[in-house]
This record gives structure tokens, C-alpha cells and sequence, in this order.
């Protein structure tokens, strides 16, 4: 018994105009694919698994028990400097990182309030 990989995550909006906001954000701004699309709902594909979003949530938004979900980027300064261009909040600038491997992070909020990871690893020393 394994598990292969993660297949999706699943978010919730409000109304089609949210929906709307999370298609220009994660297709238009970040370069994701639509895999399927339906009038409450998209899946994007995010090359190593999906996003699924449906618009049929309700009430107020909590961070829950998920923290952030990040993205494996080759230049996460560049993706930084894309969302804060199209209005999001960047809260956490690209800065270097030991996990215990090097790698440079940035971290915005999306459209629906979610925080997105952009992960870049780097190179190790003597490697």
C-alpha cells in the first residue's frame, strides 16, 4: 500500500464573481491550465497535481488546520513581483531559507484570502 502523490486541494468561494477572481489569478497571473470546468466550479492543473475550486461555499473564511499550499517555482521573485503587480499582498518578501536544504520562498494571499507558497530550491554548495 502507497500513496503515489497528492491529487488535488480543494477550495471554496462564494459567488461567480470570487470564481472569476481565482481564474484570473491562478490561469492569468500564475500560468495554470483548466483541466475541467463547470458552471460552480474549475480544476487547474499545477503540474504535480490539481487545484479544485467550487463556487458554492458559504459564510466567513477561516485558516484552518492547512497553513499554505506552495508551488515548486524556478523564480519566486518573479512570481512575487506578478501578484503584487496584479493587487495581491505579497506578506512575506523572497528571502533564502535552510529546510535543511537552500531554497528561496515568497508568500502572498490569493484570492480567496488563501496563502500561497512560491518555493524555489537552490543549488547546495559543493553540490
Amino acid at each position: 500500500m502507497k500513496i503515489s502523490s497528492l491529487h488535488h486541494c480543494s477550495m471554496k468561494c462564494a459567488s461567480a464573481e470570487e470564481l472569476e477572481n481565482v481564474r484570473r489569478f491562478y490561469c492569468g497571473i500564475l500560468g495554470l491550465k483548466t483541466v475541467r470546468e463547470w458552471p460552480q466550479g474549475i480544476v487547474l492543473d499545477t503540474g504535480s497535481g490539481m487545484l479544485e475550486v467550487f463556487c458554492n461555499g458559504e459564510g466567513k473564511r477561516e485558516l484552518g488546520a492547512i497553513r499554505h499550499f506552495a508551488f515548486e517555482v524556478d523564480d519566486s521573485a518573479a512570481f512575487a513581483d506578478a501578484v503584487r503587480t496584479a493587487g495581491y499582498e505579497v506578506f512575506l518578501e523572497p528571502k533564502k531559507i535552510e529546510v535543511p536544504f537552500p531554497a528561496v520562498i515568497a508568500f502572498c494571499f490569493g484570492p480567496l484570502g488563501e496563502q500561497v507558497e512560491f518555493f524555489e530550491p537552490q543549488k547546495e554548495e559543493g553540490a
